[in-house]
């Protein structure tokens, strides 16, 4: 008993530790998950002395810390993120995946004198970006980014693992098989039947814990207990029938989040509460794991493919796989960037131990360095890189201070609580809307109506129900004004227009040329919304020649209001030719194929040059 009490006493302190450098981590700007894993290496066997070696404990705890993470990421993720990232963010965590994994091959045959295989199975198992790190540094970094490019990050962050892990376990597989026949094919059908199977019962699942928690969860208090069974009963199920367990608790999150469902604000205060101590265990644990004092014999080669990982392998990966998609130069080599490894890495590499493969120990110390190297140097610098790519925003709005209150039974509005800021519209008099009903009022401990407290007050607590499509307008008369960096203030252009206004004055004004026939007689809102293929979202961009519109402000209904022109064109995030995508190669390879017919109209009519060139003849002849 002693040796019990002990043990807790260690890793209570341990925690309280973890969770005490979190203001380490707000107050310097230090990627905390970084010292999450520093504690427990200086805790472990060559530090305070602690020597834990249980690799299939560690593995177990890991995975079930994994599947809280994974199935909080799901539940987190809005239909919205999903529909506009989607289809970057799913090749990014398929395609993506294996094409790192690939190419961190062809580099370990290299730096370790691995195999193909072998270096496959490494490259596998760095392969993914961690969810936890994206999650923290995009959600509570404070970058305010695109909205389509933060939700692809945390999209490919959140599905990649499922598909990472599936190659780690086959190729571990395969070299500890002594026949090598048909592997492609095994492998090919291993994969659709852990991927259909964890997809099945992640949405079987998500369905489940919906009508479990309407029906049955009538206790606030039970509700959040009842959602973490349930998404471990999804994960360890899926996992015991031959399917993917993470992929099925990520789907099993997604689908029980975006769906209406009993004691929801408890729910995410409990899972916000929770994903925090699993990060903070699985990092502390694999941390534990690590012995520094094996590293000197493997520093070179690791930190070598550390940086041939960040700087080559992802971002080609990135490239080939966003080719198709509509991001700019700026936005690719962000998201190439952001591809943080962590805990996720350290735990595959659990693997090869397990699986008692030749080195195993050299995959599992090389991992460790190379995602110390990436939460450091990728972590620490994500809000500079995406300040100096000219990525981050001017907020919408400031401060709020909201607070959701759970309503019995299956209730069709929201209960919400605001406090008045100063400053925020509501606070200078503009008028809370019809279709929101205000209850009561507390200000200075006493309670009242709304129709007898008069006209609010700074510090006021406002209580009213709404229906919960109307929440964002709400937000924005309790926000504070949003402040206005001096960077910020030319971001949206040189001037800012009506989005209502009809798009061939702009064919007039900066044109000719910029508009196709189809698109003079629609209005620059409809203009830019057929040039982005989707609904526009804050900040989007269109490029029109020698001009560039951005979305600026919406109305009520969520329409265009107005938009920016920027009459400089973004500078190039690199003068090399990558991160572009394929309509950007369309329009370098038409300039260049204009320029050479030109040349050689010139060389073949001297006397004819551009300045005696009727206007529209060059065009027309390139046409």
């Amino acid at each position: 008993m002693d040796g019990f009490y002990i043990a807790i006493l260690i890793g209570t302190a341990l925690v309280l530790l973890a969770a005490f450098s979190s203001l380490l981590a707000y107050r310097f700007g230090a990627p905390l998950l970084f010292l999450f894993l520093m504690i427990g290496v200086l805790a472990g066997v060559d530090g305070l002395g602690i020597e834990f070696s249980n690799n299939s404990l560690a593995y177990m705890l890991g995975s079930v810390a994994l599947a809280i993470i994974l199935f909080d990421s799901g539940f987190g993720t809005s239909l919205h993120s999903l529909r506009i990232a989607a289809a970057p963010a799913l090749t990014l965590a398929l395609l993506g995946v294996v094409l790192t994994a690939g190419l961190f091959a062809l580099a370990a045959m290299v730096f370790l004198r691995f195999t193909f295989l072998q270096g496959m199975l490494l490259g596998s198992i760095v392969a993914s970006t961690d969810a936890a790190a994206v999650f923290f540094l995009l959600r509570i970094g404070g970058i305010n980014i695109r909205e389509r490019v933060r939700s692809t990050l945390e999209v490919e962050s959140g599905s990649n693992d499922p598909m990472a892990i599936f190659l780690t376990m086959a190729m571990v597989s395969v070299l500890s098989a002594s026949s090598s026949e048909d592997i492609g094919l095994s492998m090919l059908l291993l994969f659709i039947e852990e991927m259909g199977i964890g997809l099945a019962l992640g949405l079987a699942g998500g369905m489940m814990i919906v009508t479990v928690i309407n029906r049955f969860a009538k206790d606030r208090g039970l509700a959040p207990i009842f959602v973490l069974a349930l998404a471990l009963l999804v994960f360890s199920f899926t996992g015991a029938v031959g399917g993917s367990g993470f992929l099925a608790v990520y789907v099993a999150g997604i689908f029980a989040g975006n769906k209406r469902i009993q004691s929801a604000a408890s729910i995410r205060r409990f899972q916000d509460g929770l994903t925090w101590l699993a990060q903070i265990i699985m990092f502390l644990v694999l941390g534990l794991l690590a012995t520094p004092s094996q590293f000197p014999a493997i520093i070179l080669p690791a930190l070598a493919l550390a940086f041939f990982l960040i700087f080559v392998a992802r971002p080609l990966a990135v490239w080939l796989c966003l080719l198709p998609f509509d991001f700019t130069q700026q936005e690719n080599s962000f998201i190439a960037w952001v591809g943080l490894r962590g805990a996720v890495s350290i735990l595959l590499a659990i693997l090869p131990i397990l699986g008692g493969l030749e080195n195993g120990q050299i995959y599992f110390n090389t991992v460790f360095i190379i995602v110390l190297v990436s939460l450091l140097l990728q972590g620490w610098t994500i809000k500079p890189v995406a300040r100096r790519l000219g990525l981050i925003i001017p907020p919408r709005m400031g401060a709020i201070d909201k607070l959701e209150l759970d309503l019995p039974g299956a209730a069709n509005h929201e209960l919400l609580s605001y406090r008045v800021i100063k400053d925020s519209p509501v606070m200078r008099g503009e008028r809370i809307p019809r279709w929101a009903v205000p209850s009561l009022v507390i200000r200075d401990g006493r309670s009242m109506r709304y129709q007898y407290a008069g006209r609010l007050r700074e510090n006021d607590q406002v209580y009213m129900f709404v229906a919960p499509t109307y929440t964002h307008l709400l937000d924005r008369l309790f926000a504070s004004r949003a402040p206005v960096d001096a960077d910020d203030a030319e971001f949206f252009g040189a001037f800012s227009i009506s989005a209502s206004r009809p798009a061939r004055e702009l064919d007039s004004a900066y044109g000719p040329g910029l508009l196709y026939d189809s698109e003079k007689d629609v209005t620059i809102a409809e203009l830019v919304s057929m040039r982005l293929g989707t609904r526009p979202e804050y900040a989007d961009r269109v490029r029109l020649g020698s001009i560039i519109l951005i979305v600026r402000d919406f109305d009520e209904q969520e329409h265009v209001k107005s938009v920016g022109i920027s009459l400089e064109p973004l500078e190039p995030a690199t003068s090399l030719p990558i991160f572009i995508n394929l309509r950007e190669i369309a329009h370098r390879l038409r300039d260049y194929l204009r320029r050479k017919r030109r040349k050689v109209r010139e060389a073949i009519h001297p006397a004819v040059g551009p300045a005696s060139e009727p206007a529209g003849a060059g065009e027309e002849n390139d046409r």
